[in-house]
C-alpha cells in the first residue's frame, strides 16, 4: 500500500515535519500508509494526527516498517491500560475536571497536591472538600471570576470556550516545530556511536530529561527505546506520583537533585541532549533556558516543550486545560452543551513523539553540520495544528480495543506493572525504576 495521496491530513502533516526540521527521513521510500485508521474516533483528526506523530519517530529513526494502528491508540490511551499489581490506579483527582458555572463552563486540574491545595485556596473550600463542594462553589460565580480566583492562588483552571479559528490560523502561520541554530563554538558529539544501529540508533546519546506529565516523559521515553542514556532529573520538592512515572518512565534513570547545585551542572556539561518541559519562566530563572545553557554547553540539542508557548512564559497548564480552551472539548461535546475529550490526551502524545522526531533529526544534523541546536513546541501549538485538519460531523465509530493485546509487563522492585506496549515496530520497552531511585550520575 502506497503513502495516503497528497492531500490526506497525516501526509500533509509529515511533509510539514520534515520541512521544518531540515532532513529527509533515513527510509522515505519505505514509508507506507496504516491498513486502516488508528482507532481513536473523534470529529477531530485525532487519529491522523497520532498515526503522523508516531510515523515521524519511525521514519526519523530508520526503521522502516509501520507502526500498527491498534497499538499507537493503545499507547495513546496508556493511562487505561496500566495496572500495578494488577489495579488500575485512580488518574484523576476529584480536583480535575469539568465545572459548570453560572454563565458556562471552567476546566480545572489538581491532580497535583500543590495545585489541589490552590483550588482549594481560590475557592475558600477546607482540604477535606470533594468534588461536589468545588461544584458548589464555582456554580453562583461567572466562568471568568472562577478562573481568576483559582488562579489568583495559583491554582490551574480555564474557561472552556469555542474554536477561534483566525487564532488557530495565526498559530499555524507559525513552525509547528521551531528550529533554531545556536552556533556559540564546535562541540563534538563525543558519546555518540559511529556505527548505526538500527536497533538503537542512538546508542552512546546522553539525555538529560528535565520533564513531567506525559508530553515530554514520551519523548524521552521513546529516545530511551532507541538506545539512548535518559537520566530523568527531578527537584527533590515535587513529588511525582508512582503510576505517572511507570507510565512513561521505561527505560530511564530517575534521580533527585537540585537544579542549582554542581552536580547538576556537572550532568548537562557531558550531556548531548537536554529535554526541557517546565514553563518558560521557571527555566528562565533557574538558568536553564535553551540560550542560558547553550551559552554554557555550546553543541547541545535542546528540545523544549511548554503548555501554552514561549508567548505565555509564566502560564502553566495540561492537555485537558489546552483542550478546554482552545475549543477542542466542544467541538467534542456530545450534546453541544456539556463540554466533551478527545479519545486520548492526544496533544500531550503527539508533542512528544513529534519532539522525539526532532531530536533525532538535529542530532543528525549536528553531526553533519557541527553546532547547537534548539526545537520548540507547545500543546496549544498542535492543537491549533489539529484544528486546522479536517474534521466529520461525528465522531466515528471504531472497532473496540484490545488492551491487553497490545501490553507489557514488568517486574519494578517486586511490582507487577502492566503498561501500554513500544509503538515501534521490533523495538520492547525495558523496565521502569522506582521513580528518584537512582544516583545522579551518566
Amino acid at each position: 500500500m502506497n503513502e495516503p495521496p497528497n492531500g490526506a491530513p497525516a501526509a500533509v502533516l509529515l511533509e510539514r515535519v520534515w520541512a521544518e526540521l531540515g532532513i529527509e527521513p533515513a527510509s522515505a521510500s519505505t514509508a507506507t500508509a496504516p491498513l486502516h485508521a488508528v482507532p481513536l474516533p473523534s470529529r477531530l483528526a485525532t487519529a491522523d494526527l497520532a498515526w503522523a506523530s508516531v510515523r515521524a519517530v519511525s521514519l526519523a529513526s530508520g526503521i522502516g516498517l509501520p507502526p500498527e494502528p491498534d497499538r499507537i491508540a493503545v499507547a495513546y490511551r496508556s493511562d487505561q491500560a496500566l495496572t500495578i499489581d494488577g489495579l488500575s490506579p485512580d488518574v484523576w483527582s476529584p480536583y480535575s475536571g469539568f465545572f459548570r458555572a453560572a454563565d458556562g463552563w471552567i476546566r480545572t486540574h489538581g491532580n497535583y497536591p500543590h495545585h489541589a491545595m490552590r483550588l482549594q485556596s481560590g475557592l475558600a473550600l477546607t482540604a477535606d472538600s470533594d468534588a461536589d463542594d468545588v461544584r458548589a462553589a464555582i456554580l453562583p460565580l461567572s466562568a471568568a471570576e472562577a478562573v481568576e480566583r483559582i488562579t489568583a492562588t495559583r491554582g490551574l483552571a480555564v474557561r472552556v470556550l469555542r474554536e477561534n479559528p483566525h487564532h488557530d490560523a495565526l498559530l499555524r502561520a507559525t513552525p509547528l516545530l521551531q528550529v533554531e541554530r545556536i552556533d556559540l563554538s564546535p562541540r563534538d558529539g563525543r558519546h555518540e556511536s559511529g556505527a548505526r544501529d538500527l536497533r538503537a540508533p542512538l546508542a552512546g546519546v546522553r539525555v538529560l530529561d528535565l520533564t513531567r506529565v506525559i508530553a515530554g516523559p514520551v519523548c524521552t521515553r521513546t529516545l530511551a527505546l532507541l538506545g539512548a542514556d535518559v537520566l530523568r532529573v527531578d527537584p527533590p520538592h515535587l513529588r511525582e506520583p508512582e503510576w505517572q512515572h511507570f507510565d512513561t518512565g521505561h527505560g530511564k534513570r530517575t534521580t533527585l537533585l537540585d537544579a542549582r547545585t554542581d552536580r547538576f551542572e556537572e550532568l548537562v556539561a557531558e550531556a548531548d541532549v537536554v529535554v526541557l518541559g517546565y514553563r518558560p519562566e521557571s527555566l528562565d530563572r533557574l538558568g536553564l533556558s535553551a540560550p542560558a545553557l547553550l551559552e554554557r554547553h555550546p553543541g547541545l540539542v535542546i528540545a523544549q516543550l511548554s503548555a501554552w508557548g514561549i508567548d505565555e512564559p509564566s502560564r502553566a497548564g495540561f492537555d485537558s486545560l489546552v483542550q478546554a480552551e482552545s475549543g477542542i472539548a466542544m467541538i467534542e461535546s456530545l450534546d453541544g452543551d456539556r463540554p466533551g475529550v478527545l479519545p486520548a490526551q492526544a496533544l500531550d502524545h503527539s508533542t512528544g513523539y513529534l519532539l522525539a522526531a526532532a531530536v533525532i533529526s538535529l542530532l543528525e544534523r549536528r553531526r553533519r553540520e557541527g553546532g547547537g541546536w534548539v526545537v520548540r513546541t507547545s500543546l496549544r501549538r498542535v492543537a491549533a495544528e489539529l484544528l486546522g485538519m479536517p474534521r466529520s460531523s461525528r465522531p466515528q465509530a471504531g472497532p473496540e480495543l484490545d488492551l491487553a493485546a497490545h501490553t507489557a509487563a514488568f517486574d519494578v522492585a517486586g511490582q507487577t506493572v502492566t503498561t501500554a506496549a513500544s509503538v515501534l515496530p521490533g523495538l520492547e520497552f525495558a523496565a521502569p525504576h522506582r521513580w528518584g531511585s537512582d544516583q545522579p550520575r551518566w
